[in-house]
């Protein structure tokens, strides 16, 4: 195998890469305010308050609002996805690691995008919106905690479109163990045929596996769920995922980097609600 190797070559798989970053991982990225293209380490993300109108009264001046304004800032931080693929190997092995490693780093890149928005929800929640009502941490996911998060989501005034439930695999577990869920007298058959939620109550489920990067939230024997509105939550994106194809010639092998930069915060903590469950629970 020659050390040189060509430009296309490089661009093809950088292209690969990015197109397995933007279709892997559970789906979280596309449930949160995105902002492209960022300048500097932070990016503010503007919250704009509410106004109230007032009676008008003939003659006199118009009583201005005063509608509040604030921000919420997302502190960028930089990563990397990075392997070497060494020359000799490469002509011993029988597969194609150029496309194993484009599942490998794009993973990785899409994975760790995925944890800054989880951090930025647990950090986003308030006090005053943790759901431990219907039995709390003693028991499970169930519709009764699902229509108190609802509830309280309606009387916030929160967007009905673009709700989400953001929750681990035993709190599918949990879920597909109520009649109201699975029963088609109550919702679709899909929860029956693939043992899936997709929507129920107005909020798109996303369902999170176990990952070694941290995963969804979980002390002991309680995981934290999450209800949200996907304008609560904002990432932002300095440096959109770029790949990098470098020989060493110490090492003779090419390292190969994924470069992405980004940070999430917590817009509006009224569109955040953690959704306590008992993760040893059993229907």
């Amino acid at each position: 195998m020659t050390i040189g190797i060509s430009s296309a070559y490089v661009s093809e798989f950088g292209s690969d890469v990015k197109h397995a970053y933007q279709s892997m991982g559970s789906g979280l990225l596309n449930a949160v305010r995105l902002r492209d293209n960022v300048t500097g380490s932070t990016h503010r993300f503007h919250k704009m308050g509410k106004g109230l109108a007032s009676a008008r009264i003939p003659q006199t001046d118009v009583v201005p609002m005063n509608v509040t304004n604030s921000n919420a800032t997302a502190t960028l931080t930089d990563w990397n996805a990075a392997e070497y693929s060494d020359v000799f190997d490469l002509e011993k092995i029988s597969y194609d690691e150029k496309r194993e490693l484009v599942k490998t780093v794009g993973g990785a890149i899409a994975r760790r995008a995925e944890e800054l928005v989880l951090v930025a929800l647990d950090a986003g929640a308030s006090a005053t919106q943790v759901i431990e009502n219907f039995g709390g941490t003693a028991t499970g996911l169930t519709v009764a905690k699902l229509r108190r998060a609802k509830k309280l989501m309606d009387a916030a005034a929160v967007p009905k479109e673009d709700r989400f439930f953001l929750h681990d695999a035993t709190g599918l577990e949990q879920l597909l163990g109520s009649t109201q869920v699975t029963s088609a007298d109550f919702n679709s058959v899909r929860a029956l045929v693939s043992g899936e939620v997709d929507t129920y109550l107005g909020m798109k489920f996303i369902g999170f596996e176990d990952r070694t990067e941290g995963g969804i939230v979980t002390t002991t024997n309680v995981t934290k769920n999450f209800a949200f509105h996907k304008d609560a939550i904002g990432l932002a994106v300095g440096l959109n995922m770029r790949t990098e194809m470098t020989y060493i010639p110490e090492k003779t092998s090419w390292l190969i980097n994924g470069l992405y930069s980004a940070g999430a915060v917590g817009i509006d903590s009224t569109g955040i609600y953690e959704v306590l469950t008992n993760n040893t629970y059993v229907l």
